[in-house]
């Protein structure tokens, strides 16, 4: 619902007990205008053919974990560095005023075994499977089958596939990023300057931080050589964005990854909280859980609450985090709330950089073994070619 988009800009505002009491009102009337529409397009059959949008998660060899959402098909364009404002008004608009399919069946093929979920009342199907059979891939890429067998209405066969990333016994480590104002310039501490990017942007026109494309190779490739440790991307960002932040790493040639984004419908806990402590953090725990065995690295922001919440994974997985690299943003309260962060994880054996740009943070994975030094021209190159593109020659980690 186009609500989505309101609760973007509104994101870390906190809810006051007046608001709650308005939010309980708003979504009496969210639930019974999507009910209405959902019968409304079941009576008239005028919905469009509703498809898979399947996202891009992880597993192990003994665990397929994979998430996705129904949606009616608004056949959103592909994105080109000529298209206009209002272009991309258009289709920002198309995402966010979104027609979910509950009560959707979805069907997922794993090594010849059939299962089944329905779709939750925002679209939404999460299969948890445990494979007989190891799922055994050369790859860091594993691809299952995805089948739509049923909608309420207006139903026509889909099919697509699903990418579960794996990593291989021999992966060093892993990296856990954000997204925004980490990777990809959006100005969260705005909110003027996140509502234009987002609104009149689109995935070719939106610009990544100088040198994130280099730095984050290096990382991936480690030093066995291997090109095999798993890229996480953590953001507050909501689900309806997915398609164009996928459209952007892969663009811009930023290391693929699962991308574990928000509901921030109504009808969602994270509307309430008011601030996205609670989702990033659950969803690196659920990360460190699912693989034990491996130590992470850790990069963001100190724009919103990254330093803090990285802090609790710390205590929380304590001897797990080999290094944490935040891009400084320059307003000096959120930089003070860094720096205390940087003092106390100190305490905890850990290492966290406060950064201008990734030349700062590579220098530093290079002298502690994370990447190999013959990277950095590389990154610098990167960073130089980068800046020259950004307004105002900005930086950023």
């Amino acid at each position: 619902m186009f609500t989505t988009l309101w609760c973007i800009i509104c994101n870390g505002t906190g809810m006051q007990p007046w608001k709650n009491k308005l939010l309980n009102i708003a979504r009496t009337i969210d639930t019974s205008t999507d009910n209405l529409a959902l019968r409304l397009r079941q009576r008239l059959s005028a919905g469009k053919p509703a498809h898979i949008v399947a996202y891009r998660t992880y597993g192990t060899a003994r665990k397929i974990f994979v998430r996705g959402r129904v949606l009616e098909d608004k056949n959103i364009a592909t994105a080109t560095e000529g298209d206009s404002l209002f272009t991309n008004l258009v289709n920002m608009y198309k995402r966010f005023e979104s027609n979910e399919v509950p009560g959707a069946q979805v069907q997922i093929d794993v090594q010849g075994a059939e299962h089944l979920v329905t779709t939750d009342k925002e679209g939404f199907f999460v299969f948890d499977i445990h494979p007989e059979e190891p799922v055994i891939t050369e790859s860091l890429y594993h691809a299952v089958d995805l089948k739509l067998v049923y909608t309420p209405h207006n139903f026509q066969p889909f099919e697509t596939t699903a990418e579960i990333m794996i990593p291989p016994p021999d992966a060093e480590y892993g990296i856990i990023s954000d997204i925004d104002d980490t990777v990809i310039r959006t100005g969260a501490h705005s909110l003027l300057a996140m509502g234009k990017t987002v609104l009149l942007s689109n995935a070719r026109t939106r610009l990544p931080y100088p040198g994130v494309k280099e730095f984050y190779k290096a990382l991936q490739l480690g030093r066995n050589g291997q090109r095999n440790n798993p890229f996480f991307y953590v953001s507050s960002s909501p689900w309806n964005l997915y398609d164009l932040l996928i459209d952007f790493l892969d663009h811009n040639e930023i290391p693929a990854g699962p991308l574990l984004l928000r509901d921030f419908g109504l009808q969602s806990d994270s509307f309430v909280s008011g601030n996205y402590l609670g989702h990033k953090f659950k969803e690196i725990a659920q990360i460190l859980d699912m693989y034990p065995h491996l130590n992470f690295v850790l990069v963001g922001d100190s724009g919103e609450q990254d330093p803090p919440i990285y802090l609790e994974v710390v205590k929380r997985y304590p001897g797990r985090i080999l290094a944490i690299y935040i891009r400084d943003v320059t307003i000096p309260e959120k930089h003070k709330i860094a720096q205390d962060v940087a003092t106390e994880l100190r305490s905890h054996g850990v290492e966290m950089i406060l950064t201008e740009h990734s030349v700062q943070a590579a220098e530093h994975a290079a002298a502690t073994g994370l990447i190999f030094s013959n990277a950095l021209p590389e990154i610098k190159a990167d960073k130089e070619q980068d800046q020259g593109a950004l307004p105002g020659k900005e930086e950023g980690v």
